[in-house]
């Protein structure tokens, strides 16, 4: 199974600013030494030694998470990432597309419309929610005043389908189970499984006491997931302060992943106001709380644009 992340901003896109760019130009500046430009490999060897915020990006673009398994294209929301991934040149021609929907917040359908695989005559999609009036919610932001193609323009192979929380869907020999969250409007959370391997999506989730519940659902959706991927969007203050916004704190994640034995955890749905120094150090507060509670032993790392994970 590859999970690679397309979008990973919560809320809106947020492109890097200029003054971010020069930022991390400076920052740069700031660390070099003579001896590392006397050569080209001197030169690679700094580059590489440089903090992930200064020398990459977090990404910008909105929620989009494509999942392969077994040969089935799995697409997790519709946010501005993947109109990226329609651009990437990965996708294969004429395919048949699974995409799942969390919710339908604008920020989680907002690149649907920019997806060039939709226009495609001879693509087909599966498009899936719990919510059975997903296809009013994608036609209604595709009319005017707020976009010039309808609907209608895109491929007339569009199938929905209506889910049931807790109930496991076959898409060849993987199995999807959704379950409803903490969110307003409610938000469902997906659990990929292929073979021995388990994948869970929960972005968007104001994490609460129910959640730490040993539910029949909850059990069979996250324990023992071998990767979660979670809305990470605030830190521990924010969250307090941001009491029934819908997103949960970089500390919650944390016990969350304890409390259901994952060992892979991966910080998502971040803040827009945040540049990734602010995303960098809450990572490292993230690792340092796990340390704290004597969990050392999960990974934790932030989701970024266009990084791969393979179970």
């Amino acid at each position: 199974m590859l999970i690679h992340f397309w979008g990973v901003r919560g809320s809106l896109p947020t492109p890097i600013t200029p003054q971010q760019v020069q930022s991390k130009i400076m920052a740069a500046v700031q660390r070099i030494t003579v001896d590392d430009l006397k050569d080209e490999e001197s030169r690679a060897k700094f580059v590489s030694s440089l903090p992930s915020w200064i020398f990459g990006t977090t990404g910008g673009n909105t929620t989009c998470v494509e999942v392969k398994s077994l040969g089935n294209e799995l697409l997790f929301d519709a946010g501005t990432g993947i109109r990226v991934l329609g651009k990437s040149g990965t996708l294969p021609k004429d395919n048949i597309y699974n995409l799942f929907f969390t919710h339908f917040h604008w920020d989680h359908i907002q690149g649907f419309p920019f997806f060039d695989a939709a226009y495609n005559p001879a693509s087909e999609f599966n498009i899936y929610s719990p919510d059975p009036e997903s296809r009013k919610y994608l036609e209604y932001q595709m009319t005017q005043p707020y976009y010039p193609v309808p609907f209608g323009a895109l491929t007339k192979k569009m199938n929905f389908m209506t889910l049931m929380p807790g109930n496991t869907i076959n898409i060849g020999n993987t199995k999807i189970i959704c379950c409803p969250m903490s969110h307003p409007g409610t938000s469902y959370s997906y659990a990929v499984i292929e073979n021995d391997k388990k994948f869970v999506f929960a972005t968007d989730v104001e994490l609460n006491s129910k959640d730490f519940d040993n539910s029949p659902m909850l059990e069979l959706v996250f324990r023992n997931a071998d990767c979660l991927v979670i809305d990470s969007q605030y830190t521990a203050e924010e969250a307090y302060r941001k009491q029934n916004w819908g997103h949960s704190a970089f500390c919650y994640a944390v016990d969350f992943a304890v409390h259901w034995n994952i060992k892979n955890l991966y910080l998502f749905h971040h803040e827009p106001t945040y540049d990734d120094k602010k995303l960098d150090s809450i990572l490292q507060a993230a690792r340092w709380y796990a340390q704290y509670i004597a969990h050392q032993d999960i990974n934790i790392d932030l989701a970024r644009e266009d990084m791969e994970i393979e179970l």
